[in-house]
């Protein structure tokens, strides 16, 4: 087996460099925990940016892809398969979703909505013919490819690859005046983060999702929120909308739909929305494929049946304390909700990275955003044995005992 060295150096010499990862060579994952090809366990921070919610190799969900495994696989769209019902029906009455669109990865699941609200746009708002327009928000995440990068604000997202898709308006995160000013005849959508988690885990203020849905209601806007990292318990509620009790007229899952075995994502609409698309206007070939629908049904029965939702709300509320309570001079802000965390450090702290390398020394995985934040996402069963265990660690690194 090469070293860890070695593998770094291949990946380096071989790979493209669109990646920074920490220098740690993960071999092996169970529950909260991943091990190196050292044998040195960590306590896993990033759940794979929340793909990983109900833990690693969970033992149900890898019993459910074995077994659809060595039945069948892919048929593509063209047949129809025995797996696919069901999760439309289980997904149907977990979400109230009235229509469900299976896809691969969490950006094409915003591809297809973005397609499938310009679509709605023109067929039933009469939008003259290529002027529809979705209002996205400054800080945005919701995937690299061209068509998404169009609409970010991160200059690192978007240098060298123009020209670019026209059709957003961007206003700021937060601002529900701004979002209203925007609106105009062509306004047909809304993309929205209901917490911007790649921005360094931006809370919206109370209330402004709310202002949204009204709206987006009185004009006439679908709304579509992206939960893609914010789905499925990781804050705490199944949706992070419920926190403000709506409901979006299309909303995007991904990551944890796959328990972190399969790419498997979905687009979640009213009727009207993806009732537009008909046979040949928009597809995939692995999307809803048998083996990733029998795998994400097992991680929806596994997340709500073993009650990683609630522990996610009792467990983010017992983190965040912990964090806020932690004294160090190099601490600008803590913030969070359920599970989904972050520690944003002060400019003389010379940036996350650093400490995110001091906390792997300890046994302790996380992630850098935005230079100077630290984003904290455990899975979703973390006992409060296994908080502590991360505070003193934390506490330690950012020059505080607790």
């Amino acid at each position: 087996m090469p070293s860890s060295a070695e593998l770094i150096a291949t990946e380096h010499r071989l790979g493209a460099h669109n990646y920074k990862p920490l220098d740690v060579v993960l071999t092996r994952g169970e529950g909260v925990y991943v091990w190196d090809d050292a044998g040195m366990r960590y306590l896993d921070c990033l759940s794979a940016y929340s793909a990983v919610n109900q833990g690693h190799c969970h033992p149900k969900i890898l019993a459910a892809m074995v077994e659809q495994a060595g039945k069948l696989t892919l048929t593509s769209r063209a047949f129809r398969n025995d797996q696919l019902a069901p999760l439309y029906e289980e997904l149907a009455a977990l979400t109230g979703a009235h229509k469900i669109l299976p896809m691969n990865s969490g950006a094409e699941a915003v591809e297809t909505a973005i397609k499938a609200v310009r679509k709605w746009g023109y067929e039933t708002r009469g939008i003259a013919e290529n002027k529809a327009e979705i209002i996205v928000c400054e800080g945005n995440f919701h995937g690299r490819t061209l068509g998404i990068v169009s609409f970010s604000t991160d200059p690192e997202a978007r240098a060298g690859f123009g020209p670019f898709l026209p059709g957003f308006r961007t206003v700021p995160f937060g601002d529900a005046d701004a979002f209203e000013a925007a609106v105009n005849e062509n306004t047909v959508g809304a993309l929205i983060e209901p917490i911007q988690g790649e921005a360094g885990v931006i809370i919206p203020p109370a209330g402004y999702l709310r202002k949204i849905r009204d709206i987006c209601t009185r004009q006439d806007i679908t709304l579509i929120l992206d939960e893609i990292q914010t789905g499925l318990g990781r804050t705490g509620r199944l949706l992070a909308e419920e926190h403000e009790d709506i409901e979006a007229d299309v909303t995007l899952i991904g990551k944890a739909l796959s328990g972190g075995f399969y790419p498997v994502s979905a687009v979640l609409s009213n009727s009207e929305v993806l009732g537009v698309l008909k046979p040949g206007q928009h597809g995939s070939t692995f999307g809803g494929n048998p083996l990733a629908c029998a795998v994400a049904r097992a991680a929806l029965k596994v997340l709500t049946e073993e009650n990683m939702i609630e522990n996610s709300a009792e467990m983010g509320t017992y983190f965040l304390d912990g964090l806020r309570d932690i004294r160090s001079n190099i601490v600008k802000e803590v913030r969070g909700r359920g599970l989904m965390l972050a520690i944003e450090l002060t400019p003389e702290a010379g940036g996350a990275r650093q400490y995110c390398y001091a906390l792997k020394d300890l046994g302790l995985l996380a992630k850098d955003t935005h230079v100077d934040t630290l984003r904290l996402a455990p899975p979703l069963i973390i006992s409060r044995q296994q908080v502590d265990w991360a505070l003193e660690r934390i506490a330690a690194v950012l020059g505080s005992g607790r």
